[in-house]
């Protein structure tokens, strides 16, 4: 347990809430379930200040500036973002697993745009890593240590990792990908005849979709 959290109370949080110890045990079961409840209730704050574009303009833009507001939060709420993102379990959190289901729309609109060069769920492992890994060695760092140019360094090589410089489809949707597919198909080794005639007959009833 981080030393910050060790040396919480309940008999300290009682007081400051104005109320009697043993209450803190009828609301939360203990000092656990207490830590837990607030750390919830970061979760929710975070989700409230994510904003959705269903269509962004530029997708990479958006990724970025969804990394930011995750910045941001943590180094506005520390303490708070410590104890949300030091204990695994937490991450069950209703409120947590509704913020990746926003970050995983974010990246299966990269994906559809022919922009994500990695796996959708490796995408969000390093997009989350390199998030929580930032504000945790920022907030380990003496004041004047702290260069923006961590955060900065960061963000961008969290981008090189999970996107293309350029969409590796140019036409959007499926019927453009499938076409790309089907002109790399020829030669593949890995698949054998029969199922090289079957994905190339899949490939061309997608790719004179629309």
């Amino acid at each position: 347990m981080p030393r910050k959290c060790a040396a919480v109370t309940t008999r300290a949080v009682a007081d400051a809430a104005g109320l009697q110890p043993p209450a803190i045990y009828r609301l939360f079961g203990d000092k656990d379930g207490l830590l837990d409840a607030v750390a919830e209730h970061g979760f929710a704050a975070f989700l409230a200040t994510k904003h959705v574009d269903p269509d962004p303009q530029d997708p990479i833009e958006d990724l970025r500036a969804g990394w930011d507001v995750a910045i941001e939060f943590g180094l506005a709420n520390p303490a708070l973002f410590t104890l949300m993102y030091t204990e695994p379990t937490r991450t069950n959190s209703a409120a947590f697993k509704a913020g990746m289901e926003i970050l995983m729309g974010r990246i299966r609109r990269l994906a559809a745009g022919g922009w994500l060069r990695v796996d959708e769920e490796l995408a969000a492992q390093v997009i989350h890593a390199t998030a929580r890994g930032a504000v945790l060695t920022w907030l380990s760092l003496p004041q004047d240590r702290r260069d923006p140019a961590l955060l900065t360094t960061l963000r961008e090589s969290m981008v090189a990792a999970v996107t293309n410089q350029q969409p590796a489809v140019q036409d959007p949707g499926p019927a453009g990908a499938a076409r790309a597919l089907r002109a790399a198909l020829p030669g593949r080794t890995n698949l054998s005849n029969a199922e090289q005639h079957l994905l190339r007959e899949w490939l061309n009833r997608l790719a004179t979709e629309g």
